[in-house]
């Protein structure tokens, strides 16, 4: 499974270095994208979800 929890996944499946990567999931909880919502909880976390959309 691709997870953003091994740093080897991270460059070659989004053109970003680990620490860039770090700097985005920072900006996005900053910015509320990990707040708890209504309805079904995510079964991936933030990194996860980020490199899921990153590499898309």
């Amino acid at each position: 499974m691709i997870t953003a929890s091994e740093s080897s996944w991270i460059a070659p499946f989004t053109g970003l270095s680990p620490r860039q990567f770090a700097k985005l999931v920072t900006v996005l909880r900053r910015a509320g994208a990990d707040a708890v919502r209504r309805g079904r909880p995510w079964g991936l976390s933030l990194e996860d979800r980020a490199l899921l959309v990153a590499a898309y």
